[in-house]
């Protein structure tokens, strides 16, 4: 369903730990926005919501609305870091294109 890389495991987890609730559920989104027309999203949730679908990768629940799960079925979430400074990156087959920061993406209709 969607796999994140070790190093976006970290960096979730990192994140987490900042977050009130140490059980918070890590959640990805996706939102009309961006140049190409869909913005991926990410947040932690208290709990799942009873429809979500949520899956396990390296550790890490993740929930997703089920109206997402269209966009972002088999999307791979990475984390690196290079001279600009660390962030998330996404590869999502699904996305017909995206634009060049890789944050905004379209699907074919």
């Amino acid at each position: 369903m969607i796999h994140l890389s070790k190093t976006a495991a970290t960096e979730v987890t990192r994140l987490k730990s900042k977050h009130p609730n140490p059980n918070a559920l890590f959640r990805l989104g996706v939102e009309s926005s961006g140049c190409s027309g869909l913005s991926y999203t990410m947040a932690f949730d208290d709990a799942p919501a009873p429809e979500d679908a949520v899956c396990e990768s390296e550790g890490i629940e993740v929930a997703i609305d089920p109206q997402h799960l269209k966009y972002l079925n088999e999307l791979t979430l990475d984390y690196s870091e290079d001279l600009m400074g660390g962030g998330f990156r996404f590869h999502n087959p699904n996305a017909a294109k995206s634009c060049s920061c890789g944050n905004s993406f379209s699907v074919r209709e």
